[in-house]
């Protein structure tokens, strides 16, 4: 048999264990004792009694596996299950991959624009009817991605998997897209992936929610665990009245330094860097409930779908509706490489011609830097936007380097600086940073213009979006003004015992704001929400303990991300760390 997956990361294991060092890949929020369980046997028995049930699930999830040892359970009960198969009413491939073609945005490698179908344009109605129940059967199942469209009574069980996992499986060929045929290549699988069968899903997944009695973790095939639809969503109502740690996940990438892999010794170390740490980037991430020491883990985006207001504040959710705003991740390239040079859309562009309700309003916070590095961000003075395409485009068909300082301006990295990269920004962080990256929620949306002739891990060019670019660029923010606009200029705003606040401002085209927080030794602070969700990061200090004012309590070490829910209403950070701490907040204008 073919390999699952293809990664040196761990899966993620049944039980909580501690994990050396000060930073844990694995933070769970707990359900109460007994409430999650960890074999076929247990769910089999669940079922038993029940003439009719639906097993539904996200694209990724091997349903044939899933079937295969729920089956042994069942007939070690002295059931005989007869079973049925979603994918008979689905559309055949060739139709499914005319439904997704204009949003696949035809030859370009990374872009598409996000679909606004339904899963049922997926199945063929008529089929979808005829997919009824054997009255003589002990107990009938129904199963696969969409099953619950058949409308059967009965149980209705859920498979989840994390969508890090779904990217594992797809390099590995063990996966296809919703409804195709076969695997394809993985990044044209992950295009149709973001721009098609992700929105599909999310949609399909939001509308079971309230009803699906059996939340089951899918990620591990011969071992999963599962819970009470019930359990899952008490567990999610209450980190929405509080807060949370999402399960951050971490990459290689062609540039990617060695930060994270000395300073995170949890993670695996075979691998030739880490790049990213998706330390918050939701469309990805996964929350991890815990019980008895046994873990199950849910994608973000159902904390959303139970209770989005409550998480992100009225006016915010308002505005986005389940989409969370904003992102944390770590861009690693201590004795790496440079970035690629880049800019990210303007709003109308990103709406326009890709359907995102946000676009990337970026910001680098500087965790980490050595003596001589640099951010580069802007223009020189004078640049002239043709020359400038002029040489992109020399560079590109000639393979030769562009000669980076004559266009472009750099700026010293300094620890602890806040440099603001607004839509159309040109930037780049050179080697010998750690940048805490925060921004809105897009995060595949980077218009590369140069990327200093480097290959990708595959031995293959990056491909470059030249022409996008010069129409996003924002060719007037060159030489001093880039001084004076796109670096933040600390302002005290608030102090009190043994405490500081801190306004890093950002540009008025961030629709997101940044507060620092310096607490000395044994002090504390309380702070409001003020109807607004906040997320923080420890960016200086071994840990802190964050309280919030309805009893939940969250450790948070060093360099770990902690999002606090508006709903919260207040909280207090304490400093356990025995020296002065700082501690970046984010929040929506």
């Amino acid at each position: 048999m073919s390999a699952l997956r293809k990664t040196t990361q761990y899966l993620l294991p049944v039980e909580k264990r501690e994990q050396p060092g000060n930073y844990d890949p694995y933070p769970v929020h707990d359900l109460g004792a007994g409430k999650i369980h960890d074999d076929y046997a247990s769910l089999a028995r669940r079922l038993a009694g029940h003439r009719q049930v639906t097993v539904d699930g996200y694209v990724g999830v091997r349903f044939d596996r899933f079937a295969e040892r729920l089956g042994e359970a069942l007939t070690a009960l002295g059931l005989r299950p007869v079973w049925w198969d979603a994918r008979a009413a689905m559309k055949s491939p060739d139709r499914i991959d005319a439904l997704a073609a204009p949003y696949l945005g035809g030859d370009d490698p990374i872009f598409g624009f996000r679909a606004p179908l339904a899963l049922a344009d997926f199945f063929d109605a008529g089929r979808l009817a005829r997919l009824a129940p054997d009255p003589a059967a002990e107990i009938n199942i129904l199963i696969g991605t969409g099953a619950a469209l058949a409308g059967w009574e009965g149980p209705l069980v859920y498979l989840d998997i994390p969508k890090n996992e779904i990217q594992f499986r797809a390099r590995a060929a063990s996966i296809a897209n919703l409804g195709a045929a076969e695997a394809e290549p993985p990044k044209k699988m992950y295009k149709r992936f973001y721009f098609v069968d992700w929105p599909v899903l999310n949609r399909h997944k939001k509308a079971l929610l309230p009803r699906i009695d059996c939340m089951v973790d899918a990620q591990r095939e011969e071992e999963i665990t599962w819970a009470e639809g019930e359990e899952i969503r008490r567990g999610l109502r209450q980190m929405a009245r509080n807060g949370f740690r999402v399960r951050p996940w971490f990459e290689p990438g062609a540039w990617g330094g060695q930060w994270i892999r000395e300073h995170i010794p949890a993670l695996p170390h075979d691998v030739p860097n880490y790049a990213w740490s998706f330390e918050l980037i939701v469309p990805e991430n996964g929350l991890i409930f815990a019980s008895s020491d046994k873990m199950l883990e849910v994608s973000f985006d159902t904390v959303m779908y139970e209770a989005g207001e409550e998480v992100v504040g009225r006016d915010c959710y308002a505005t986005y509706g389940d989409e969370f705003p904003i992102r944390m991740d770590y861009l690693d390239n201590f004795d790496g490489g440079n970035l690629s040079i880049q800019c990210h859309p303007q709003r109308p562009f990103i709406r326009e011609q890709f359907g995102e309700v946000l676009t990337q309003e970026e910001t680098y916070y500087i965790l980490d830097t050595r003596p001589g590095a640099e951010i580069y961000l802007g223009f020189r003075e004078g640049v002239v936007p043709a020359e400038f395409e002029q040489a992109l485009t020399e560079s590109f068909r000639r393979g030769t380097p562009l000669d980076v300082p004559r266009y472009i301006h750099s700026e010293p990295s300094a620890k602890h600086a806040l440099y603001l990269i607004p839509p159309g920004t040109l930037h780049s962080s050179g080697r010998n940073n750690l940048v805490l990256e925060i921004s809105t929620t897009p995060y595949i949306f980077t218009f590369k213009m140069y990327d200093w002739l480097a290959l990708d891990l595959d031995g293959k060019p990056r491909p470059l979006n030249i022409a996008r670019a010069m129409r996003n660029l924002r060719f007037e923010r060159q030489g001093e003004r880039v001084r004076q606009e796109l670096v933040a200029h600390p302002a005290l705003i608030g102090r009190g015992d043994g405490w500081e606040l801190w306004h890093l401002r950002t540009h008025p085209d961030h629709s997101y704001d940044v507060h620092r927080y310096r607490i000395g030794a044994g002090a504390d602070v309380e702070v409001a929400t003020e109807g607004k969700c906040h997320v923080l990061n420890l960016v200086e200090g071994e840990s802190a303990e964050v309280a919030t004012a309805a009893g939940a309590r969250f450790r948070l070490g060093y360099a770990e991300t902690l999002v606090i829910a508006a709903a919260a209403g207040s909280y207090r950070i304490v400093n356990t760390s025995g020296r002065e701490i700082m501690m970046v907040k984010a929040f929506m204008k």
